[in-house]
């Protein structure tokens, strides 16, 4: 991979760290890596392995694949989950807090034709 790839992968973890309203040093800690080698990142000057992506992605709350396509680890970025396949993946929630998450959105997302039925 060229230089101007990582410097490309380092802006994009800078802009979602500033997005994010986190300093270089609040990232490194919620991603377990120093702030020395977080600043090489954001600059182009290290490559990342595919678990300190990971770990960045968790941190910055984004997509990990989103992370990997711009390190030029998978082709092309995948499609983003489902909602369904985000709440259930998401460690940090309880069987019961999935469960209660899924029956809003369904009762949120319904077509327009099913609520205006109820409506009437």
């Amino acid at each position: 991979m060229n230089e101007s790839k990582h410097g490309d992968l380092g802006e994009f973890i800078r802009a979602q760290r500033e997005r994010a309203n986190l300093s270089l040093r609040r990232l490194a800690e919620k991603s377990g890596i120093s702030n020395p080698y977080l600043s090489q990142i954001e600059r182009g000057i290290r490559k990342p392995s595919a678990e300190i992506l990971k770990n960045l992605a968790r941190a910055l709350e984004i997509s990990s694949n989103t992370l990997y396509s711009r390190a030029g680890l998978i082709d092309e970025e995948m499609p983003p989950p489902s909602v369904f396949e985000a709440i259930d993946n998401d460690e940090r929630l309880t069987g019961e807090h999935k469960r209660v998450l899924l029956d809003m959105y369904r009762a949120l997302a319904r077509p327009e034709e099913e609520s205006s039925q109820e409506q009437e």
